[in-house]
């Protein structure tokens, strides 16, 4: 069976969060530590850690897991913004290990004016230095694949292999496998075949265990595009067939998944929950 959930907001606290999760029916849970827009953040007090697992107790929810800062680039090629980035990273894997959380979720970063190779070597030498202010932490990083906007790398397998190869401690990595942006960046998902073939590259030149956790997000956008556009499970260009196909890979049984579709309601129905019953539906209807 499906481990299934849903990124939720902090607002309020962090165990608000958890009980916002326990409400839309979620087995697992990713949040922001901090603002995501914003550099500035403060520790995260004792206090706070532990009315947040008590939360995750109450709610029995597992598997909690952050994102980090959309301000973070370990690809910079400029000096201050690298250093900076560095530093806020290390910050956020801390705030994450205070609060109990396996993983960070990480995009791995635009090269701007530099090059792929350039970026992806920036990125390595980034989180070698992250792993080396971080000794012991249980909180891991994983690298997400990207849709491939711009100068972003992760968008195909071969940059998060690359990664993955070049660091120091590859044991504190591993990656996080984006519906949307895989589809986005050119990896057909839509039949059976197709979606087998995918699984195969990846599993080719990264490696399948290397997955462990998947955003679940439909694409308003077509196969290629290289523009990152989530929508609702089955209303997208996706469609349901690529959800019906990973809900029932067994290989995945035990990877946790977590929606991060536009939030809102309708018809005066929370759409986390909606988009949970239609992924719950499939599951229901086929899985293997």
């Amino acid at each position: 069976m499906a481990i299934l959930g849903a990124h939720m907001s902090i607002a309020g606290g962090y165990e608000k969060a958890a009980q916002r999760a326990r409400q839309a029916g979620c087995q697992c849970l990713q949040l922001f530590t901090q603002n995501s827009n914003q550099w500035r953040a403060r520790d995260v007090a004792a206090d706070e850690a532990r009315q947040f697992q008590a939360a995750l107790a109450e709610g029995q929810i597992g598997h909690a897991i952050a994102h980090d800062s959309y301000l973070i680039n370990l690809a910079s090629p400029g000096k201050k913004l690298w250093r900076k980035s560095i530093d806020a990273f290390v910050l956020e894997l801390r705030r994450a290990e205070t609060l109990g959380l396996s993983y960070v979720v990480t995009h791995p970063g635009c090269y701007t004016t530099s090059s792929e190779a350039r970026g992806i070597r920036r990125i390595v030498d980034a989180l070698d230095e992250a792993h080396s202010q971080t000794p012991g932490l249980r909180t891991q990083c994983l690298l997400e694949t990207t849709a491939g906007q711009g100068s972003s790398l992760g968008w195909r397998f071969e940059h998060l292999a690359a990664i993955l190869e070049g660091v120091a401690d590859r044991g504190r990595l591993g990656v996080c496998f984006d519906t949307c942006h895989v589809f986005a960046a050119g990896y057909p998902l839509g039949t059976a075949e197709e979606y087998q073939a995918t699984m195969e590259a990846f599993d080719r030149i990264v490696g399948l265990p290397q997955i462990k956790a998947f955003h679940l997000n439909d694409s308003r956008r077509e196969l290629g595009a290289r523009v990152d556009r989530h929508d609702h499970i089955g209303r997208g260009q996706l469609g349901l067939e690529p959800f019906r196909n990973l809900l029932g890979d067994a290989r995945f049984r035990d990877v946790p998944m977590y929606l991060e579709t536009p939030k809102g309601e309708e018809q005066g129905l929370d759409l986390d929950v909606t988009n949970l019953a239609t992924l719950r539906g499939l599951l229901g209807d086929g899985a293997r």
